[in-house]
């Protein structure tokens, strides 16, 4: 994948595998979900706890496209990556690949909608969100 906005390792735990010892495909949403938290604290600078606990918002998935490409095993290091593919005025659609050493492990994309905690209805991106997603998509322009 190309122009990848946020990149974080994260090794693969004995509590994430089967009995075979892989990767049970579910914690990958865990991980994906982790990724994006990391994303606001580190990569846009936007407390995410605040985000969701004083400023009751939050950021589900509607929409969920993975395909899982080649299994992962206890104690390797997945090295999750993300890019912003779409930005709505209420949703933002992310692009994530996941690899280790080098080999592609997943890939998906998911659609999220800011939505109020309050009413549990969707809720315009915030400023602040929707100002670093610009700067964070301006930059790479220039890059490229």
């Amino acid at each position: 994948m190309h122009d990848m906005h946020f990149t974080k390792q994260y090794p693969i735990r004995f509590s994430f595998c089967d009995p075979a010892g892989i990767v049970y495909f579910p914690q990958y949403l865990v991980l994906s979900n982790w990724l994006i938290e990391d994303w606001f604290n580190e990569g846009l600078g936007i407390d995410f706890a605040s985000f969701i606990g004083h400023r009751r918002l939050g950021l589900p998935i509607v929409k969920l496209n993975c395909e899982f490409i080649s299994p992962s095993h206890h104690g390797d290091t997945l090295t999750l990556q993300l890019r912003v593919a779409k930005l709505g005025q209420r949703s933002i659609t992310l692009d994530l690949e996941g690899h280790v050493d080098m080999i592609m492990r997943l890939r998906c994309q998911q659609v999220l909608v800011f939505t109020s905690l309050d009413t549990e209805k969707s809720t315009p991106m915030p400023d602040d969100v929707g100002d670093a997603l610009r700067a964070l998509l301006s930059q790479q322009e220039d890059i490229a």
